[in-house]
């Protein structure tokens, strides 16, 4: 599994239709816009593994200005979207390869396994729609940008 953390003072998710039409899907708050690929080798437990993860992650400041605070912490929203060519092979040639990442099923199933878990760790999540043509805005926080692969 791989996924990109971004810390945001705010995020939304609309989707585009044939016509370049947007329909807004979900916006939040402050917290976390969450960019999470699944790989053929993962599994429930690796979805609740980065769940608990980034529900833990100490990405926020404290009074202090350290970054010791998760998004449980500070009541931070996560918007989670699916995003399969964080998987790319971009090594060879200049058209990038996603046959690092899980067929569309695992990869569907997995994607919701990991957003449930986040929600059971407490984190108040939203989505947005798995396959489908989207626009991404956010206001990045710092920035302040992790990292995440299961290998």
């Amino acid at each position: 599994m791989r996924a990109l953390l971004q810390r945001v003072t705010a995020a939304g998710v609309s989707l585009v239709d044939d016509a370049g039409v947007e329909t807004p899907l979900a916006t939040i708050g402050p917290g976390l816009v969450v960019l999470i690929c699944a790989e053929p080798a993962d599994t429930d437990e690796t979805a609740q593994y980065f769940a608990r993860k980034v529900a833990n992650m100490r990405m926020f400041e404290d009074a202090d200005g350290k970054t010791n605070l998760s998004i449980q912490d500070v009541g931070g929203q996560a918007l989670v979207i699916s995003q399969f060519t964080l998987a790319a092979d971009w090594k060879r040639g200049n058209r990038p390869g996603f046959s690092g990442a899980a067929d569309p099923e695992t990869a569907e199933r997995l994607y919701l396994k990991f957003v449930d878990f986040l929600r059971v760790e407490g984190v108040d999540a939203a989505t947005g729609r798995f396959r489908s043509h989207m626009r991404v805005t956010l206001t990045n926080d710092g920035p302040f940008t992790i990292w995440m692969d299961s290998d």
